[in-house]
């Protein structure tokens, strides 16, 4: 049993990047669109180790717009994973909102309900959960909006998510692969070399704690 261990600095917002469920299918002998069913009860148990560390909001790199360029069997594999998991949250004191081009076919319809800031509950924990997202989206949207001088901010497709304090990868890829970069312009990140199906507790405690330690300026 892992033990929370207390820190002299929690990050507020934490964000997710869950690679590698493709090869770790492949590791054990399952066709490629496997591996996506195998991510759901890591999400779980993230999130719940990290109502209980204290941290505030957490965002989800779910799938990507340049995923949807994979053969058909897998889009479909990680839309129904996506749903599943939001079905789940939906369920949780939690504050929720899906993210990503919700005008796009690729985009599940079970979530469009979820693409406006709401709360179920109270909202211990906000969880921002990334679909069908593209950087180059999320930023044309401030064009599209009219909002490319002052307040370009206000006009991103992802403006009602914070700034973010620390990213964890697992799969052990060193890039952000356009992973909400407004928001990470000053974030930590921390990469495990496990995949993410073998998520551990223990790891997220590792980040934790690496976090802890780091020094934390924001440019300052």
């Amino acid at each position: 049993m892992i033990r929370t261990v207390k820190l002299k600095r929690v990050p507020r917002h934490i964000g997710i990047i869950p690679d590698g469920n493709r090869r770790w299918a492949i590791a054990h002998g399952l066709s490629t669109e496997k591996g996506y069913r195998y991510g759901i009860e890591p999400g779980k148990e993230l999130f719940r180790e990290g109502v209980k560390s204290g941290v505030s909001e957490i965002s989800v790199y779910a799938f990507t717009e340049e995923n949807t360029r994979r053969p058909k069997e897998q889009i479909a594999a990680f839309k129904e994973a996506c749903v599943e998991f939001v079905g789940w949250m939906r369920s949780r004191d939690v504050s929720l909102l899906v993210v990503g081009n919700s005008d796009s076919p690729s985009f599940p319809d079970e979530l469009r309900d979820l693409t406006a800031p709401r709360s179920c509950c109270e909202g211990r924990i906000k969880v921002n959960f990334l679909v069908n997202y593209s950087w180059r989206w999320d930023l044309g949207c401030a064009a599209r909006n009219g909002k490319l001088g002052q307040g370009v901010l206000a006009g991103i497709g992802s403006s009602g998510v914070s700034p973010i304090d620390l990213i964890i990868r697992w799969g052990g890829r060193r890039r952000l692969s356009g992973f909400l970069p407004i928001q990470s312009a000053y974030a930590d990140i921390f990469v495990l070399d496990d995949l993410w199906p073998d998520f551990k507790i223990a790891h997220f405690h590792e980040a934790l704690r690496w976090y802890a330690e780091q020094d934390v300026t924001r440019g300052g």
